[in-house]
């Protein structure tokens, strides 16, 4: 029987693989996968990239180059933060906000066809056991 690392991976690949193949099927030119890591995480009214990298995980650098690529391709714009002039903000543009809604739809889908597969109730459980297992965890004192 495969580990949870495998089963895991297994899963991911198939979940990014149907969004992806949606997204692109909905006109949303030149996303790869990897824009993800800043998509998936921004907030529509901005979020500065070193939130970008905690929330995602990705090294600064990363998103960096994740969103010179994603402002590039018309999806995020950056502007100064209002709430600290040395910062900026990566906010979605137009298209970028649009891509956002048609993501959160294309999940929701996704996910309502994992719970048909497996019946709404272990489809929960399932979602509450993988959230307490992914939530960060702090060493003891």
């Amino acid at each position: 029987m495969a580990d949870l690392g495998v089963l895991s991976a297994h899963l991911l690949a198939d979940f990014q693989r149907q969004l992806h193949t949606r997204v692109a099927d909905a006109g949303f030119d030149g996303l790869r996968p990897r824009h993800g890591a800043v998509m998936a995480y921004l907030d529509l009214g901005g979020t500065r990239a070193s939130d970008l990298a905690d929330r995602s995980g990705a090294h600064k650098q990363v998103i960096g180059t994740l969103v010179d690529e994603l402002e590039t391709l018309g999806y995020v714009a950056r502007q100064p933060d209002p709430a600290d002039r040395r910062a900026k903000l990566v906010v979605p543009t137009d298209l970028g906000r649009r891509q956002i809604a048609a993501a959160r739809a294309f999940v929701a889908d996704i996910e309502r066809s994992y719970a048909e597969r497996i019946g709404a109730d272990r489809f929960a459980a399932f979602r509450d056991v993988l959230t307490a297992l992914a939530a960060p965890t702090r060493p003891s004192p």
